[in-house]
């Protein structure tokens, strides 16, 4: 990749940015999803609940959770996969989490056990995994941390199979000048302070905050998906587009 990365509000070498992040989620890792709770006051557990039944995981499937993180949304797979195989058998689902961090893999892998999970060290720009091989990729508030989001989207391309399931749940743009300007305010002010006196940690906040309002719009991110080789390509905005989740199909 040439050029520069965007790391909040800065332009970076792209060489540079991986370490960046990666500092930014050493820091948090431990208080991170205690933080989303406080963030979000518990919306955020909403808009991965829907994106869980949307996927529908299925006993036996191979499902991939790409910056997986601490394991919350693969939890909620492993889950919902094993009370459909209660009703009518099938053999265990296989979660993997993928994620670039090793502190927040540590910290997701000190919670209860699941055992259709499996954790990895990795790369969205180079998966640990060979072509073809899962029935659904889903990625939940990591794609805009990624140096090259049209290469993380073609290797997730690469890794689904034919008719294979893509899932990207990502901050967005409010679809009302209202909402956004609420949205603004509340975003540069309170949640940096909250890092502050939370998790000890202003700066970090202050970048996440900074990254959303980099991150393409839903419209713009939509078309990066179609370019790297998806079909049936769709948004659905939650919470009047602060979120949304974006939806496609391996072709």
């Amino acid at each position: 990749m040439t050029g520069s990365a965007t790391f909040g509000f800065r332009d970076v070498d792209p060489a540079a940015k991986p370490g960046l992040v990666r500092g930014v989620f050493d820091r948090v890792a431990r208080r991170y999803d205690l933080m989303n709770d406080l963030m979000s006051a518990g919306v955020h557990r909403l808009w991965k609940d829907a994106v869980a039944a949307r996927l529908n995981p299925q006993p036996g499937e191979t499902i991939i959770d790409c910056a997986g993180g601490t394991g919350d949304m693969a939890r909620r797979f492993a889950r919902m996969a094993r009370r459909v195989q209660e009703r009518r058998g099938g053999e265990d689902a296989r979660i993997f989490v993928v994620d670039y961090n090793a502190e927040m893999i540590a910290a997701g892998r000190e919670r209860e056990f699941e055992p259709e999970i499996a954790w990895a060290v990795g790369d969205a720009q180079a998966l640990p995994l060979p072509d073809r091989c899962a029935d659904a990729y889903v990625i939940a508030f990591g794609i805009r941390n990624v140096t090259d989001i049209s290469r993380a989207l073609r290797e997730a391309r690469r890794v689904l199979k034919p008719g294979g399931r893509f899932l990207c749940l990502e901050f967005s743009r409010p679809v009302t000048e209202a909402l956004q300007k609420a949205y603004d305010a509340y975003s540069f002010k309170v949640i940096p302070e909250i890092g502050r006196l939370v998790a000890k940690d202003r700066e970090s906040y202050q970048y996440l905050v900074e990254s959303i309002r980099r991150f393409p719009d839903q419209r713009r991110f939509a078309a990066m998906i179609g370019e790297a080789g998806f079909s049936q390509v769709g948004y659905t905005n939650f919470t009047g587009g602060v979120a949304a989740l974006h939806t496609a199909r391996a072709i």
